[in-house]
């Protein structure tokens, strides 16, 4: 059974109404934003709380230092400042776990920091360093299909590939950029058919009709998509059905 993630921890009011404790009935694991483009200290706490009652695996999420702009476009930084930044925000979120006996399963990117490094060497190996330094056995969640994939690889990691529920694709496999049309999916029945697409036939086809072949190991579905609840539901119900 593939595991099926969720990105959470970054919005206050998701967390307030019940969202994000409702998504982890249906999810396998979460990835807890860590300070950089969303969350702070008390809400990785309920994170890590909620996940660890509800026995699901956790993960860190860092991204640029950037919430003014949620972490979703390019940064301008040095790359020493940027791996003490995603030093710290993973470290935040692990030091908070074992506060509350309970340990990170993985490390995801987020936003802009995790397109670029797809197919960016010098920002995956950067991103491989700072793992190292810290655990070198914590797997990082990756674009399915992407260099980092094998850049990390490379450097003795281990890489948990990562497919798309809510998300359309371009023909070369990279993820439709949010700034253009029908770059999410928001319709629960063709995320599940994505989904089960992409779990059992190893297919999915891209916004241009072009049938792409993906393995992966673990399929996201974001908090912050229209419906997530409601899609993360229908995919939960779609691959356990079809078992």
């Amino acid at each position: 059974m593939i595991d099926i993630n969720c990105d959470m921890g970054e919005i206050n009011t998701l967390l307030d109404n019940g969202t994000y404790e409702a998504l982890m009935d249906h999810v396998t694991s979460i990835n807890i934003a860590c300070g950089g483009h969303a969350g702070d200290e008390k809400m990785i706490r309920a994170m890590v709380k909620t996940a660890k009652e509800k026995k699901i695996k956790i993960g860190a999420h860092p991204s640029y230092p950037d919430r003014k702009n949620f972490g979703r476009y390019e940064m301008d930084i040095t790359n020493e400042e940027l791996s003490i930044s995603i030093l710290e925000q993973i470290t935040r979120v692990m030091d908070i776990a074992t506060e509350q006996n309970y340990s990170i399963s993985h490390m995801k990117p987020h936003g802009a920091l995790y397109n670029k490094a797809a197919n960016d060497e010098s920002l995956a190996t950067l991103i491989g360093e700072v793992i190292l330094s810290i655990n070198p056995s914590l797997p990082v969640m990756c674009l399915a299909g992407s260099k980092m994939v094998s850049i990390l690889k490379d450097m003795g990691l281990n890489v948990l590939r990562e497919s798309f529920a809510d998300r359309t694709y371009e023909a070369d496999g990279s993820l439709r950029k949010r700034t253009l049309s029908n770059a999410l999916i928001v319709n629960p029945q063709v995320a599940s058919l994505q989904a089960y697409n992409i779990s059992k036939n190893n297919k999915l086809v891209a916004h241009d009709g072009t049938e792409i072949t993906i393995q992966s190991e673990t399929l996201c579905i974001h908090s912050d998509t229209p419906d997530a609840l409601k899609i993360a539901i229908a995919v939960n119900n779609k691959l356990n059905r079809s078992q």
